[in-house]
């Protein structure tokens, strides 16, 4: 009873995200997770900008590949990191965003035995990958050439000093 006389309340039970994701979620984000609620605000974004680039497909007033996005949109997809959705028809969003999806680069392999390498990896300086037996440059015939990149280490460390010539009295 003391609490409610000073203003404290006890604490409400937590509630799940709506999504049943399993983690919490807040009254204030409509019962989800800070995650999910982000995802449901880049979607809705997302479906506004294809209802306009559609309506403007339809009635032919814009050229359908300048889509219209509002500076909330911006912010949200620059805080956000979520994978983009796939979209089945490529028309809606236009040829923009393709070149800005990222493909997903496989394990990487020695470039000599094509044996899997993860952590244990060595890239070398001829610009390939290498597994423990192959790192040395004798090992895979690297086409780096270490003696000039030695030679112009050198050069470029130790420049020529000269000093002038003395007039005899």
């Amino acid at each position: 009873m003391e609490h409610n006389e000073s203003g404290c309340e006890a604490p409400k039970r937590p509630i799940l995200c709506i999504n049943k994701c399993g983690f919490f979620g807040t009254a204030a984000m409509m019962n989800m997770c800070s995650k999910c609620h982000k995802e449901m605000i880049l979607n809705q974004e997302r479906e506004k900008l294809a209802q306009s680039s559609i309506e403007s497909i339809v009635n032919g007033s814009g050229s359908g590949k300048e889509p219209i996005v509002s500076d909330n949109a911006d912010a949200l997809v620059a805080s956000a990191e979520v994978k983009p959705p796939t979209i089945q028809s490529s028309d809606v969003m236009g040829s923009n965003e393709v070149g800005e999806t990222k493909t997903k680069e496989g394990p990487k392999r020695c470039a000599s035995c094509k044996k899997r390498v993860s952590l244990t990896g060595f890239s070398c300086r001829c610009g390939n990958f290498f597994c423990a037996a192959h790192r040395y440059s004798d090992k895979h015939d690297c086409s780096f050439d270490y003696r000039t990149a030695a030679q112009n280490a050198i050069a470029k460390a130790n420049p020529v000093i000269k000093m002038e010539k003395l007039d005899k009295i």
